[in-house]
């Protein structure tokens, strides 16, 4: 039977940081505005997370902290994939003892695996946990696609439960909801496809947008649950150009920005990223302000 982990807006959440390490008062208090925001699940330890940078160390505690402080109000999911199945199967062991809800595992980036290996892959994870598996397929970033007929067989797995789906490509996603959108969930990975997505059968987003503004990103889900859809529609399209500015440079770099002007955090990203450019942050924030933010 089809698992839904959460219904609507789950954020994708930045990982706040001193040149020390993580600033845990800042990711307290970030947590905290998401919850008040209304969100509906919180991704620790993610992309835009800077999961590929974070240490072994530091991903565990980020993932027990948002969880201590979450504290059962809307579900956990933990970022635990990498390119190295014997780390994600250890990450995944941990986030599960730990208490998340979920599992977001990306598919192995550089390595390419087949269809086959990205079967053995997850399955090989799916079998040493007993908590829900996210598939995360995002090829622009990981040089790997994961095609519909291979979830469809991963599908069949009982700790394998959705997919976040963040190809950008509908008549993928058209597929992936012909051959299993009755088998498992699919979220959207891209914010710009909210909607369209949704309108396709999916349940939510698993979001960089709602970093930003979560009250109006919610405000697009509910609507559209709610029958409106619409007022969902228009609501996509008035938050377009802030989610083109968010990804005008490669994610987390222009969300880190963002929330940093908010308040949470000092603007620290870890190289090989670098902090953004003038001129893009100077867009950026003027879209924010058009949108509501105080920045």
């Amino acid at each position: 039977m089809k698992k839904t982990i959460f219904k609507g807006m789950a954020t994708a959440m930045v990982t706040p940081m001193t040149p020390e390490g993580v600033d845990y008062d800042a990711l307290g208090r970030f947590i905290d505005f998401q919850l008040a925001s209304g969100i509906n699940a919180l991704v620790a330890v993610g992309t835009t997370g800077e999961s590929a940078t974070l240490t072994p160390d530091e991903r565990e505690k980020v993932i027990a902290y948002t969880i201590d402080r979450v504290a059962g109000r809307v579900p956990v999911i933990a970022g635990t994939g990498t390119n190295n199945t014997q780390h994600a199967i250890n990450y995944s062991v941990s986030a599960a003892r730990a208490g998340a809800d979920a599992l977001l595992v990306v598919t192995p980036y550089y390595n390419k695996a087949t269809q086959n290996g990205l079967i053995a892959h997850f399955s090989a994870i799916a079998d040493k946990v007993d908590k829900p598996i996210i598939l995360y397929n995002v090829p622009s970033r990981t040089g790997c696609n994961l095609l519909p007929a291979t979830v469809e067989k991963l599908a069949e797995h009982p700790n394998i439960a959705a997919i976040k789906e963040a190809s950008g490509n509908m008549s993928q996603v058209v597929e992936l909801f012909a051959r299993c959108g009755d088998k498992i969930t699919v979220y959207s990975g891209e914010d710009g496809l909210t909607v369209p997505m949704l309108a396709m059968g999916g349940m939510g987003t698993i979001s960089v947008l709602s970093n930003v503004v979560p009250k109006q990103a919610v405000a697009m889900t509910d609507a559209f649950f709610a029958g409106r859809v619409q007022e969902a529609a228009d609501w996509q399209c008035r938050l377009l150009p802030l989610i083109n500015d968010l990804f005008c440079e490669v994610n987390p770099i222009p969300a880190k920005a963002a929330i940093s002007a908010m308040g949470y955090g000092e603007e620290n990203i870890r190289l090989p990223l670098t902090p953004m450019e003038p001129e893009n942050r100077a867009k950026l924030f003027a879209e924010m302000r058009k949108q509501g933010v105080n920045v």
